[in-house]
Order: structure tokens, then sequence, then C-alpha cells
């Protein structure tokens, strides 16, 4: 896996944090791995997901925030050119 592997998830970017969930299902989808290593890095893959769905909660609240603020001063926002967040679904 990456450099991330040995940083906690907490002191990941968000894209680090991404990039090594990707690895993670890789890794588990070639099938080549043993249970217990197998085991580990799906637990691993579980706690990614969540830190980057609480980041992506975190970031979507100071985006509302702004935008509350905005329409509070009359600025208009357009979000039409706003990334998904579908692909976290996935």
């Amino acid at each position: 896996m990456s450099d991330g592997q040995d940083k906690k998830i907490e002191d990941m970017t968000f894209k680090e944090a991404s990039i090594e969930l990707e690895q993670i299902v890789r890794a588990l989808e070639q099938g080549d791995l043993e249970l217990e290593d197998s085991l580990e890095r799906y637990s691993k893959g579980v706690e990614l997901i969540k830190s980057l769905r609480e980041r992506l909660a975190t970031a979507e609240q100071k985006v509302q925030v702004l935008m509350d603020a905005s329409k509070d001063e009359g600025v208009p926002i357009d979000t039409t050119a706003a990334p998904s967040t579908a692909f976290i679904d996935e």
C-alpha cells in the first residue's frame, strides 16, 4: 500500500485517505490476500469510509453556512458546477 499505510487516518488528507481506500478496495477485489490480511484491510477501509464521510459532512455544513451568509448579504451563488458526492456511496 501507499505511504499512508503508516499514517493515522486522522493525520491523512482527504485525498490520501481516498487513495488508500481505493488501494484497499483493489487489493480486496483481487482476492489474493490471506484471510487475516483481508480482514485487517477491510477494517481499515471501514475506518477510512467513516472518516471520509465525516469530513464530507463537515465540509457540506461549512458550505451551507457560507451559502446562508451570502444569501443574507444578497450575493447570488451559482452551485450548478458543484461536484457530486455520489461516488462516495458506490
